[in-house]
């Protein structure tokens, strides 16, 4: 009775230990976009080139873009971007734009 007893707690011992090393190891990784308080999602909008700057304009703001690079050869074009929003920066990451199909298109010129 006493071995399995101590058997019982050793065993606890050690899942405490193993759930409190993995708990350290998840907090120590390096943030992404989502972990940084904002949300990826997929908005529709023009790409201008202003300079050497590019912005992504939608019909209710204007969005700075942090990797312009992927918007290279768009410029003027109507796309889907998808990407990561900071509202509080005024800034979107984008991690792929898209190019709409006639419909969506239409369906976006009509509202």
């Amino acid at each position: 009775m006493r071995v399995l007893l101590l058997v019982i707690l050793s065993l606890c011992l050690c899942l405490s230990v193993v759930g409190a090393l993995s708990q350290d190891a998840r907090n120590q990784a390096t943030p992404t976009p989502a972990d940084m308080g904002t949300r990826l999602t997929t908005i529709m909008g023009t790409v201008q080139e202003g300079g050497d700057k590019l912005r992504f304009v939608t019909e209710q703001r204007t969005w700075k873009v942090g990797n312009p690079e992927i918007l290279k050869g768009h410029e003027g074009h109507y796309v889907h971007a998808t990407g990561y929003i900071h509202p509080d920066k005024n800034l979107i990451h984008i991690t792929e734009v898209k190019i709409p199909t006639a419909r969506e298109t239409r369906e976006a010129e009509i509202k």
